[in-house]
């Protein structure tokens, strides 16, 4: 099965002028290790990080499917995604992660253009009309919206252009207009007009059922959303009696979910539109233990501590550029019992972690998910809680003349700043090495680096690739 799994992974025919899998030709069993090694350099040192939860069939999971319209040399149109990097479109008629029925449309779609004379736009002379077309299913419903993104709210014969398409996929269950206008690289635009069916779609995750427009955030990997937030309510160890905030909630699915198991959820989303949708969907679901607020997290969370109102459970899910010190900030004055946060990013997620831990919040546990295959992407579950030592229980008892000192200080350990530099850099690094570059630094070693200074002018010095790699470590652990 896996030697089967190695050659569909490694012929795909746009790999190299796509760059959208990274892990292109890699068993999956590799990609997973691989995946794993990284959360482990990075968090290894604020607790224990479990083994990573990978998929049974990694392939075509993509549930939200974008594609890209323009025009070859000749004027015909192609459709595909942007090459990595750049603004140059790759034509795509199938790809390996995506959803297959969705490939399927988004060429019936190409193929109607010329019938109904509607031109694929251009970046460069912003003429013609068809910019991109989303398409999202629901995985438990199996429910389709195609969005067709124009440069103008005129689209002519819009109505047979929709009865054509829907003869061929009768699946469809709506269709949308999204009106894009600007001369930007966003894909929508602020307005949707719908052109058949209600507007969205439904789908289901964790036993609710949630309400996806055009524009809400809903994550692509349905199977493992559900073991992603699955295992960030387990963390939170809810018994029926908790106060909980969804903060970053957008539709509102983690806090949903959570309503059940909790004695009251609020949640703080910007989004005006995610907003609307999540209190939809509460009631969709007839949650009547949850409220929502469009509002700025950060600041609501400074609201309710000057109102001294007590939290048990913070959940966090935010963007890949991780959160912001102002909402960490915020978060300590609060002052929450746990804090949950569901990160896309694990180098962001050390980043937060470690200014947490200044704050009096210790990390337990952390669980990866492999939610995009393939690709260099990791979700990883956090679960936080306030670090209080009674001094009275605690008595440790050792010897200083015994011990390298320098692997208690606030940073990393010879081992994991070797792992690191290896990692991201392919370098080996020895112990001897690090210690030369610590004292550059002013960071204290312990004796067993200290050298006589007659002995210092055998040691070999360390390279300038090699320090830089060491002190890149240092800056990734917080010891710089």
């Amino acid at each position: 099965m896996e030697k089967n799994k190695t050659k569909k992974a490694s012929v795909c025919p746009v790999a190299k002028k796509c760059g959208g899998c990274e892990f292109q030709g890699m068993p999956y069993a590799e990609q997973l290790r691989h995946k794993e090694k990284r959360v482990r350099i990075l968090l290894d040192s604020f607790g224990k990080v479990h083994p990573i939860i990978g998929m049974k069939d990694p392939y075509h999971y993509r549930n939200k499917v974008h594609a890209v319209f323009d025009r070859d040399r000749r004027g015909n149109a192609i459709s595909g995604v942007y090459q990595k990097g750049t603004h140059k479109v790759v034509p795509v008629d199938s790809c390996m992660i995506e959803d297959q029925k969705a490939d399927e449309i988004i060429v019936t779609i190409r193929g109607l253009l010329k019938s109904f004379k509607i031109k694929t736009y251009d970046e460069d002379t912003q003429y013609g009309l068809l910019r991109h077309v989303l398409i999202r299913r629901g995985f438990s419903t199996g429910e389709i919206m195609v969005v067709l993104v124009t440069a103008s709210p005129i689209f002519p014969s819009k109505n047979n252009f929709v009865k054509a398409l829907r003869k061929v996929h009768p699946e469809i269950t709506t269709v949308v207009q999204n009106i894009n206008d600007r001369g930007t690289s966003m894909v929508l635009g602020t307005r949707d007009v719908v052109l058949y069916g209600k507007g969205f779609i439904e789908d289901k995750l964790c036993g609710c059922t949630f309400r996806i427009s055009a524009q809400s955030f809903y994550q692509v990997n349905p199977v493992q959303t559900e073991i992603l937030y699955q295992k960030a309510i387990e963390a939170a160890g809810l018994t029926g009696k908790e106060t909980v905030l969804d903060a970053y909630c957008g539709i509102g699915t983690i806090g949903l979910i959570a309503a059940s198991k909790a004695k009251q959820v609020t949640g703080v989303e910007l989004n005006k539109e995610a907003v609307r949708d999540a209190i939809k969907n509460a009631k969709r679901n007839q949650t009547k233990n949850i409220t929502f607020y469009c509002e700025d997290a950060g600041e609501f969370m400074l609201k309710m501590a000057a109102e001294d109102q007590q939290l048990d459970v913070v959940f966090m899910d935010p963007p890949r550029s991780g959160s912001s010190e102002v909402f960490l900030d915020c978060l300590a004055k609060l002052a929450p019992k746990k804090v949950v946060y569901v990160s896309c990013n694990p180098e962001t997620l050390a980043r937060d972690l470690r200014i947490l831990k200044k704050k009096g919040y210790q990390m337990q546990e952390a669980w990866p998910v492999d939610m995009f295959p393939f690709c260099d992407h990791i979700e990883t579950v956090v679960l936080l809680s306030k670090g209080e030592v009674d001094s009275k229980k605690i008595r440790v008892e050792f010897s200083l003349e015994d011990m390298d000192m320098s692997e208690f200080q606030d940073g990393a350990t010879y081992t994991q700043i070797k792992d690191y530099v290896l990692e991201h850099s392919g370098l080996k690094v020895s112990n001897l090495y690090i210690s030369q570059i610590k004292r550059k630094c002013g960071i204290g070693v312990g004796k067993n680096y200290n050298l006589p200074k007659s002995e210092d002018s055998r040691q070999p010095q360390c390279p300038p690739e090699k320090e830089k790699a060491i002190r890149e470590a240092f800056k990734y652990f917080g010891m710089i």
